[in-house]
């Protein structure tokens, strides 16, 4: 990645890049005690936008409510902050991750004394799995290791210690020449990616795990609720077998970084016909056109910066 960014706000204040620094003893870095998010924001003719600014802001002021770090910001100084962080960064389209996470005071399980740190980094990143996965798909493998199980970890807050076993799922899927992993839950029923959601298509119907799978309710997931019923697609939150991928008409990820992405094959398992299918195709169409400025934003979707 090199060196992205030009400034990173940091607790209210703008600083250099290579300035923005942590104590080593951070208890983040120690004890995963970190929340964060990810955004992204488009460039089409009539600007630049940012996807679903308040919601991103909100997940993340939920995830460290959950870990009981109160973030001293309100929803829109964190929205006011990432604009600045944005124009500060002269960029017209980015990737956007702000994050809170607990920084130094002393080491050991118990994280209270440990101040809580707001930050904020943008920089150019592009389609996360390659551009030509968004219309040739990727083949994925379903992943040794499972989400974790209900009041183990809370799967709703995004946070860094779940990425670990995120880290896992997509490093066996590489290594096993795969580029992407799918967990199951700990029951044994499809859940997620390891940074995505995960939908499949059934005789013209789409289906997707709940969140009592173990999943993070993507609000790019979100997105594809609203565009499919739009576009008179019926769509269902339910368990569903790990089998149901192998005989499914299309499957698709989505994620803020993934965006919408077809999936083509499992486990050398083909899915559907081996290649993006219809229903798929149609979801990106209309998913693109609001980003591109081509379909009207009639959800309110798009923040304009600057």
């Amino acid at each position: 990645m090199g060196f992205p960014g030009k400034a990173i706000w940091m607790d209210g204040k703008l600083m250099l890049w290579d300035e923005a620094n942590i104590h080593i003893l951070s208890h983040a870095l120690h004890y995963g005690s970190c929340a964060f998010d990810g955004l992204r924001m488009y460039a089409n003719s009539k600007g630049s936008f940012i996807l679903r600014l308040q919601e991103h802001m909100q997940r993340l002021l939920d995830s460290a409510k959950i870990y009981r770090m109160d973030v001293p910001y309100s929803l829109y100084q964190l929205c006011e902050a990432v604009k600045d962080t944005i124009i500060a960064n002269e960029l017209k389209a980015a990737y956007i991750r702000p994050f809170v996470f607990r920084g130094y005071h002393s080491l050991g399980l118990n994280p209270f004394n440990c101040p809580v740190v707001t930050a904020i980094a943008a920089w150019e990143w592009g389609a996360y799995l390659g551009e030509e996965a968004l219309e040739k798909g990727i083949s994925v493998r379903i992943a040794s290791w499972n989400r974790p199980a209900p009041n183990t970890m809370p799967c709703l807050a995004k946070v860094a210690a779940n990425y670990m076993n995120s880290q896992l799922i997509k490093m066996e899927a590489i290594q096993d020449g795969f580029d992407e992993g799918i967990a199951l839950d700990s029951f044994g029923y499809l859940s997620e990616g390891s940074g995505e959601n995960l939908f499949i298509v059934k005789n013209n119907m789409i289906f997707t795990p709940p969140s009592c799978s173990s999943i993070l309710p993507g609000i790019t997931r979100h997105c594809v609720f609203q565009l499919a019923r739009e576009l008179g697609y019926k769509i269902k939150q339910q368990v569903l077998p790990r089998e149901s991928i192998y005989i499914a008409d299309e499957a698709f990820m989505t994620g803020t970084a993934a965006e919408i992405t077809p999936i083509t094959q499992v486990d050398k398992i083909k899915v559907g016909g081996g290649q993006r299918g219809p229903i798929t195709k149609a979801i990106q169409e209309a998913f693109f056109g609001v980003l591109r400025g081509e379909r009207e934003d009639t959800h309110g979707w798009l923040e304009r910066v600057g």
